[in-house]
């Protein structure tokens, strides 16, 4: 079992209380977490990825992907099978499920698809193009004097 003390680092920085709730609900997260489905994370090109989950038996209208404030949740709701079966042995596991991943800053949902019992969940990192590096041309002649043109 593993704890991990973050009150120092609530102590110690200013301005990081996103990255410590992260941190926080992520161990939370881990420790209640039971394997189930399971599922791939594959970096797919530089900045696209995609999650592969194992959800055999499970119908399209019974699965629930959503995307709120960098939380992916997906959720899949099996009805009650009234049949009666006789199992000799049930390793399918057809029960409902919910699981969340944690989605850093700019990272979209573009697209999910279910086939052969695996759900796909493609994403990709969108950076604005304010936040993007800029090339800044060097000039050749005579400087402004910024101070000469604000008095303009």
């Amino acid at each position: 079992m593993r704890n991990f003390d973050f009150s120092p680092l609530y102590r110690t920085t200013v301005g990081f209380d996103h990255l410590s709730s992260l941190l926080d609900a992520v161990s939370r997260s881990d420790g209640n977490a039971n394997g189930y489905p399971p599922y791939n994370i594959e970096l797919m090109d530089k900045d696209q990825y995609r999650i592969t989950m194992a959800v055999a038996g499970f119908l399209e209208e019974e699965l629930d992907i959503q995307s709120e404030q960098q939380t992916l949740s997906i959720k899949g709701r099996k009805e009650e099978d009234s049949s009666e079966r006789n199992y000799l042995h049930q390793g399918i596991a057809g029960r409902s499920f919910e699981r969340r991943f944690q989605l850093a800053d700019h990272i979209e949902v573009t697209g999910a698809r279910l086939e052969n019992g695996l759900l796909h969940i493609d994403l990709v990192r969108e950076i604005p193009e304010a936040m993007k590096p800029k090339q800044i041309p060097i000039g050749r002649g005579k400087l402004i004097d910024i101070e000469a043109r604000n008095v303009a």
